[in-house]
């Protein structure tokens, strides 16, 4: 485990609000940023946070599959969330991040702008995913309510669904 996936973790502990009823369901996420906007995914679904290295392009896969990378003798896919997303390219800065994410056998990694923090939230105050966006093919699960802040919250299955 990353020192920075430790870190986020043990921040975690420390974050429990007055606030929120020990006997209410909470839910675990980690939260990052990808251009402007929150998203967070459950932190059981991260394998690990790792500073970007390099890594091996492929040819003919769409733009937003940035190639593939060996981590401890596995070979995983690298996907830039940017692109994926439909935003602009941005060059990798101090802050940008590899996520790897594991869903069953499903095991890919993830470029994102920046970690923001772990985050835990009643599941009272997440609600679905706008009617606009919602149904079998949105990567959105759901919308999370914190404070004066909204974070989308990221189904980790759609986004390892290889389409390529």
């Amino acid at each position: 485990m990353s020192d920075k996936l430790k870190e986020i973790i043990s921040k975690q502990g420390e974050q429990q609000s007055d606030s929120i009823d020990q006997s209410d369901d909470i839910v675990q996420l980690v939260g990052f940023i990808i251009g402007e906007e929150e998203y967070a995914i459950p932190i059981l679904s991260i394998q690990e946070i790792i500073k970007p290295f390099s890594w091996t392009r492929v040819p003919q896969v769409p733009k937003y599959v940035m190639g593939v990378f060996n981590l401890r003798g596995s070979v995983i896919p690298l996907i830039d969330l940017r692109l994926k997303f439909g935003l602009s390219e941005k060059k990798h800065s101090d802050e940008t991040r590899f996520i790897v994410m594991k869903d069953d056998d499903d095991v890919a990694g993830f470029v994102i702008d920046r970690l923001t923090m772990a985050i835990r939230i009643k599941k009272s105050n997440i609600g679905p995913a706008p009617d606009t966006i919602s149904g079998d093919d949105t990567m959105i699960d759901g919308v999370g309510k914190q404070k004066d802040k909204i974070i989308t919250i990221l189904k980790v299955n759609k986004l390892l669904e290889r389409d390529f």
